[in-house]
């Protein structure tokens, strides 16, 4: 037995033999498993729909016995009338007295039958006029229950769906804590994590050392780059000037 009908079961199980004691079981049970105790209500509903259907279709065929009677005993009224007017007109017409009297008890045993027929087509009726109306009343009990499944269906289904939307509402919100509680650890982590400290002042130590080794190196190389300055103004200084073309015509072409 699957756990769908085993709930089913147990909950039709509950509520019919225990009454008001069940209606609490059942309510505990559809706050435990809801989505079970749906599919038990459901099976309920339609078990009495079913039930009612079954009453109407007896109820139909008992309606349609009892109609078939009243439409028999006024045919039956109707054959004997005509059989007794046929025979009261043989009668009318009939001069022997023997004759005559047959045919007037035969007349009046139509006759009687006719009566009797209109007194037994009074309680036919009324019983036919009750079974129609009973009919009725069970046909709007099969429409109602036949209108209440359904929209049960309906209910079911868009609970189910608003079930399912709540369901990815949850699951969604939890996804969106988790990622940011890994952020925030992350972040955590930039923070406080020694070895990335570490790394850190590492570089930033490495950093001063080449600072400090340039500012040296320029310190060094300061005096050493006066030094050959001072000596090339020295060489410039001292070495004769070049003398242009003009200069060297002028003094050529002078007295000697």
């Amino acid at each position: 037995m699957s756990k769908l009908a085993g709930w089913s079961l147990t909950a039709r199980l509950i509520t019919k033999h225990f009454g008001a004691l069940g209606d609490t079981v059942a309510g505990a049970i559809a706050s435990f498993d809801p989505e079970t105790a749906t599919a038990a209500d459901r099976d309920a509903l339609a078990d009495r729909l079913r039930d009612a259907a079954q009453k109407l279709a007896k109820a139909r065929a008992d309606f349609a016995r009892e109609r078939d009677d009243v439409t028999r005993i006024h045919a039956t009224i109707a054959d004997d009338m005509n059989a007794a007017q046929a025979l009261a007109t043989r009668m009318q017409s009939c001069d022997d007295a023997a004759q005559r009297a047959e045919l007037e008890r035969q007349t009046n045993l139509l006759l009687d039958d006719v009566e009797a027929n209109k007194q037994r087509l009074g309680t036919e009726q009324h019983e036919a006029d009750e079974a129609g109306a009973f009919v009725e009343q069970l046909q709007q009990i099969v429409e109602a229950l036949s209108q209440q499944l359904a929209q049960f269906d309906a209910h079911a289904q868009a609970a189910r769906r608003q079930l399912a939307r709540a369901k990815a509402a949850r699951d969604l919100q939890q996804l969106r804590l988790q990622q940011q509680q890994t952020l925030d650890s992350l972040k955590g982590m930039s923070g406080s994590s020694s070895a990335l400290d570490a790394l850190t002042r590492k570089a930033q130590g490495i950093a001063a050392q080449t600072e400090g080794n340039r500012i040296v190196a320029d310190v060094g190389a300061q005096p050493a780059q006066r030094n050959a300055e001072l000596e090339a103004l020295r060489r410039t200084a001292l070495r004769p000037q070049a003398e242009d073309t003009l200069e060297r015509i002028k003094r050529l072409g002078g007295s000697s």
